[in-house]
């Protein structure tokens, strides 16, 4: 366990991907007034998030661009067609020594709220636990929380699943919050955007 949980915890967005099961880039789609990107962004920031670090790659300009005005640490992975894995570890490496501690999500989970953030990061001080993980209601998905003490594990593991490796090596230590199965929406396909819009009452614009 880390001896002090009171540090900054910072934030890391994916958001690097090609969209290619959707066929254009998803995170320029519009839920609730606002893109998939800026949504994930804007939860993490009202979150309380210190730096939040985006980890970009496919059109990483665009990206930048719609991100305008907010706070960010853009940061870009020049491997980013060799999938998630990649991503997380360029985000975990860029994290400030400052930080104790990052919450992990993706850019593509519209129903993540800033809520469920800060109530990570609530835990993780209580618990000091190295790492803290959203349980829907069986299923192990982003967000999650990563304290420093494991940094250095993610960045050399290699294969699928680095995150998730590291997870099950601390099983013993790892809290769970638990949110309700409808929470977990990620947008890979078009019909999946259809639903995220159906549930939130908005559309693309």
């Amino acid at each position: 366990m880390p001896a002090d949980a009171s540090g900054p915890v910072a934030g890391v967005v994916l958001a690097a991907g090609a969209s290619t099961r959707m066929g254009q880039n998803k995170l320029l789609f519009r839920l609730g007034g606002e893109t998939l990107i800026r949504r994930a962004v804007a939860s993490a920031l009202s979150a309380g998030l210190d730096p939040v670090i985006v980890v970009l790659g496919h059109e990483a300009e665009r990206a930048v661009t719609e991100l305008s005005g907010l706070s960010i640490l853009p940061v870009f992975n020049p491997e980013y067609a060799q999938g998630i894995n990649r991503s997380l570890q360029t985000g975990i490496a860029s994290v400030p020594e400052e930080a104790s501690a990052a919450v992990v999500m993706l850019a593509d989970m519209p129903m993540v709220t800033d809520r469920m953030v800060a109530k990570l990061v609530e835990r993780y001080r209580e618990s000091r636990a190295p790492i803290v993980v959203s349980d829907y209601e069986g299923v192990q998905a982003p967000p999650t929380l990563y304290s420093r003490s494991v940094f250095s594990e993610v960045g050399a593991l290699r294969g699928e699943g680095c995150g998730k490796q590291v997870v099950r090596r601390h099983a013993a230590e790892v809290v769970k919050v638990s949110w309700p199965a409808g929470a977990l929406t990620d947008v890979d396909r078009p019909e999946d955007y259809e639903g995220a819009k159906l549930r939130l009452g908005a559309g693309r614009s």
